[in-house]
């Protein structure tokens, strides 16, 4: 905290940012999802989110600029509206002034490509829900821009509600 404050009081902002931020710090703190089970499975060795919200907190207190990047949303584990409205809620809680969001994307077909590792991920963890994903990103590395502005309606009209901005702005 001591390096991101000496950064704050020095950090120089562009002339078209000056009326629209307090200083030149803005710290985001990445989920995949809230839930602990899960996140231990796909993030292993990253801090809970309950320690990165936590920390999150303590950052927007000193008076930092502060949110929540939920990427990616993931299909049928972390992007229901029950899903989303918790990590919202949890974003107004715990001092966010942000919450950006994303969904997931695959790529690659080598044993070492993200999209081979998620795929094993789910056969192994969550085996009923591979159809869904095969249809999900049947042909592409991307979720379809149906689903997208899906996500993006729904995240844009749950974050209205607790009144979290979804850009950084």
């Amino acid at each position: 905290m001591d390096i991101l404050n000496g950064i704050k009081e020095v950090a120089i902002l562009p002339k078209d940012l000056e009326d629209k931020l307090d200083n030149g710090v803005i710290i985001s703190f990445s989920f995949s999802t809230l839930d602990e089970k899960l996140s231990k499975i796909i993030e292993p060795g990253a801090p809970s989110p309950i320690e990165r919200l936590e920390t999150m907190k303590k950052f927007n207190d000193a008076g930092f600029k502060t949110g929540i990047i939920n990427m990616p949303a993931l299909p049928f584990l972390s992007d229901s509206d029950e899903k989303v409205e918790i990590m919202v809620k949890s974003a107004k809680k715990y001092g966010a002034d942000y919450l950006l969001y994303g969904g997931l994307t695959l790529y690659g077909d080598a044993t070492d490509d993200c999209k081979t590792i998620y795929f094993n991920f789910l056969k192994e963890n969550y085996p009923d829900l591979v159809k869904e994903y095969e249809n999900l990103f049947k042909g592409s590395s991307s979720l379809s821009k149906r689903y997208q502005m899906d996500l993006a309606v729904r995240f844009g009209e749950i974050s209205t509600r607790y009144g979290i901005k979804n850009s950084l702005i």
